[in-house]
């Protein structure tokens, strides 16, 4: 096996595709997309429909980025949020951080996938997804990609996805998933030493990277009418 993946199997983490194609996958990826309930979160909510996250995933998800600019020739991956309900965290970290876009409260999330590849001129290949439960399978289904957080509570679900082949791995624990999936990325591509090393100098390259992230805009979409719309916070 992969001594990258050797790594995080001897933690817990299940890998269902072979190395030669998960390693062919990764290379394809052009953009990020996660689940929020579940991924960045616990699956917890507070009465306003609100859920904390980890700074631990954030960093995680702003290296895997940095990664893909240094690996890419400076191009930015598309990253995406994709959640049920409209979580004002969700919003805020996204926000804070620069993703390209939220989806909220369309409850296919097929939907939503498809118009995101439309709006974003992705292909399904190019997209990894980050996802925990049965609300995401039609997004993991035609995504080139699947990392999902495995829960030692929903084995039959966990089997279910196995059988079907709707996961290429699964984590080796329930919290800070998107910490691990951003490694595991990273360690398959073959620069997680170097995206460290630089970022923790704050080098040249970061700064660079740092400012044109920081000039990318959120756009939030949702479901009225039928139809997929741009909304403000």
């Amino acid at each position: 096996m992969h001594p990258i993946l050797s790594l995080f199997t001897a933690n817990g983490g299940e890998v269902f595709t072979s190395p030669e194609i998960l390693i062919q996958k990764v290379s394809k990826i052009r953009a990020y997309l996660f689940d929020w309930d579940g991924v960045f979160t616990d699956g917890s909510k507070f009465p306003d429909g609100s859920s904390p996250f980890s700074e631990l995933d954030s960093m995680g998800v702003n290296l895997l980025r940095f990664g893909h600019w240094l690996r890419h020739a400076q191009e930015y991956a598309f990253v995406g949020i994709m959640t049920g309900e409209k979580n004002l965290s969700s919003i805020a970290l996204a926000q804070r951080e620069h993703f390209d876009a939220v989806y909220f409260r369309i409850k296919n999330k097929g939907e939503a996938l498809q118009h995101l590849l439309q709006t974003y001129n992705l292909k399904p290949e190019e997209v990894a997804f980050v996802f925990d439960d049965v609300l995401d399978l039609s997004v993991a289904a035609v995504v080139g990609l699947r990392l999902m957080v495995k829960r030692n509570t929903a084995p039959l679900f966990a089997t279910y996805v196995k059988n079907r082949d709707l996961a290429d791995y699964a984590s080796t624990n329930e919290m800070h998933s998107v910490r691990e999936m951003s490694e595991l990325i990273l360690g398959l591509q073959g620069n997680f030493e170097e995206v460290v090393a630089k970022r923790s100098q704050f080098s040249e390259e970061y700064a660079t990277y740092f400012d044109g992230r920081n000039q990318r805009i959120t756009t939030l979409y949702t479901k009225e009418n039928n139809q997929i719309v741009t909304v403000s916070t």
